[in-house]
C-alpha cells in the first residue's frame, strides 16, 4: 500500500484525488483578491505559481506576497511552485536563482509543499529536499512536457527516478496528440501505481483530450487533480464544482 502525505490534516493519497487550485495574480493586490475569492471555492490544496507574480525576482518582495496568502489561507495546505519557461512557466530565470528562491521559501515555514523540476542537477535536487525536510516542508519533484506523450516505459521511469530523488510526491504532466496518448498516460499511471509507487503521485494528461485524466484519478491511481476558480494555469483545467462532482460520482462507484 503507497504510504500518504498528510499536510494540514489533509491526506494526499488515499480515496478521492485532491482538487488543487491555482493562484495566478501578478501583483501582491490581484493574489489578495484572488485568495480572498479561494476562501469560499471547495477545494483542497492551493498552489501558489510565482512564475506569473511579477516581482519574481525580489525574493523580499515574493516574502511579503506570501505573507499576505497565508494570512488569507491560513489553515490552507499550500504549494509554491516556480514553474520553469522550458516546462510551460510564464518566466525564465537562470537556474541558480531557482534553487535560491525555492530554498529561501521553503525555509520561511509559510508554505507546505515546494514543487521542483525533475530536469535539474540531482546534487542540487537532493540539497534542496534536505532544506525543505529540515523545515517540514515536503517536495513534489514534477515533470511537464507540453509537445507530446512519451512512451509509456519514460512516463514511468520519470516518476520512479522523481522517487527515488526523495520527492515525496511524483509528478509528471504531458501532452496529448491522439486519444491513444491518453490511454499510454492512463496505462503508465496504472502500471507505476500497481508495481512502483510507494507514495502519492500525480499525472495528468492535458489539454481537451486529456480531460478524463483529470477526473479519473482514483481509478487509475493519480492522487491530486489541478482544477480552476477563476483562471487555469495549464490547459484543460476543469471548473472546481464540476470536477468535485465528478470525482464524488466516480468514488461512489468504486
Amino acid at each position: 500500500m503507497p504510504k500518504t502525505v498528510t499536510v494540514r490534516g489533509l491526506t494526499i493519497g488515499a480515496g478521492i484525488p485532491k482538487i488543487c487550485v491555482p493562484l495566478v495574480g501578478e501583483s501582491i493586490a490581484q493574489l489578495k483578491e484572488e485568495a480572498e475569492f479561494l476562501k469560499n471555492v471547495d477545494l483542497d490544496v492551493v498552489e501558489w505559481r510565482v512564475d506569473f507574480f511579477d516581482q519574481v525576482e525580489d525574493i523580499e518582495q515574493v516574502k511579503i506576497a506570501l505573507v499576505e496568502i497565508r494570512s488569507i489561507l491560513p489553515n490552507t495546505p499550500l504549494i509554491f511552485t516556480f514553474r520553469s519557461h522550458k516546462e510551460g512557466g510564464n518566466k525564465e530565470i537562470s537556474t541558480a536563482f531557482y534553487f535560491e528562491l525555492n530554498k529561501t521559501i521553503s525555509e520561511t515555514g509559510l508554505i507546505d509543499i515546494v514543487d521542483i523540476e525533475l530536469f535539474n542537477d540531482e546534487k542540487e535536487i537532493k540539497e534542496l529536499i534536505e532544506d525543505a525536510h529540515a523545515k517540514k516542508v515536503f517536495v513534489i519533484i514534477s515533470n511537464h512536457d507540453f509537445h507530446k506523450t512519451p512512451a509509456k516505459e519514460e512516463i514511468i521511469s520519470r516518476l520512479r527516478k522523481a522517487q527515488e530523488l526523495g520527492g515525496d510526491v511524483p509528478k509528471i504532466a504531458v501532452m496529448p496528440t491522439s486519444t491513444a496518448d491518453v490511454l499510454t498516460l492512463l496505462d503508465a499511471t496504472n502500471t507505476m501505481n500497481e508495481l512502483y509507487a510507494d507514495r502519492p503521485f500525480i499525472t495528468m494528461s492535458m489539454a481537451g483530450k486529456g480531460v478524463i485524466s483529470r477526473l479519473a484519478g482514483e481509478v487509475f491511481g493519480s492522487a491530486l487533480t489541478f482544477g480552476a476558480a477563476k483562471k487555469a494555469s495549464a490547459p484543460g483545467q476543469v471548473a472546481v464544482k464540476e470536477l468535485r462532482n465528478v470525482l464524488n460520482l466516480l468514488h461512489a462507484g468504486l
